[in-house]
């Protein structure tokens, strides 16, 4: 709807392609600059927003936390950015529509806390460590297996 009611550069179809409209593909109807996209997915992305805040005025204060009831809403901002910034090839994620993330975590979710502890990865060089001790230990293992096997002597 919002591609034919004129933001759209329809003069520009078809020159410099040697085909008509009908057989050009859709990108070649259409004069886009990138301040013209940027603008378009600017006023889209507001409507994604409007949006958003609509379905959450339907959410109470004491579900604000509950993924049930928050993920339809949140996930609908979500795939609005995301499919529209994908439909005017606009590279996603984006500042843009990543400000209206922290948006909606700012003014809906910031007094959510996890009930559960939450575990983060170990830095880099413990991580390195954990890896490389095992792997540096299998030789020294393998040494002395063979050398307390040289003995000759039967085990019983």
């Amino acid at each position: 709807a919002l591609l034919g009611t004129g933001l759209c550069h329809a003069g520009a179809e078809a020159e410099g392609f040697g085909q008509d409209a009908r057989t050009s593909p859709p990108v070649a109807l259409f004069n886009w600059t990138a301040q013209l996209v940027e603008e378009t997915y600017t006023n889209i992305t507001q409507k994604c927003w409007e949006y958003f805040v609509d379905l959450m005025r339907n959410v109470t204060a004491s579900e604000l936390c509950e993924w049930k009831v928050i993920s339809r809403p949140y996930s609908l901002l979500q795939a609005c950015l995301e499919g529209w910034a994908d439909h005017l090839h606009y590279g996603y994620p984006n500042a843009l529509a990543e400000q209206y993330i922290f948006q909606s975590h700012h003014r809906y979710f910031h007094n959510c806390t996890l009930e559960h502890q939450v575990y983060f990865d170990p830095p880099e060089d413990v991580l390195l460590a954990m890896i490389i001790a095992p792997i540096c230990l299998i030789p020294f293992l393998v040494t002395l297996v063979i050398w307390r096997s040289k003995d000759g002597k039967a085990q019983p």
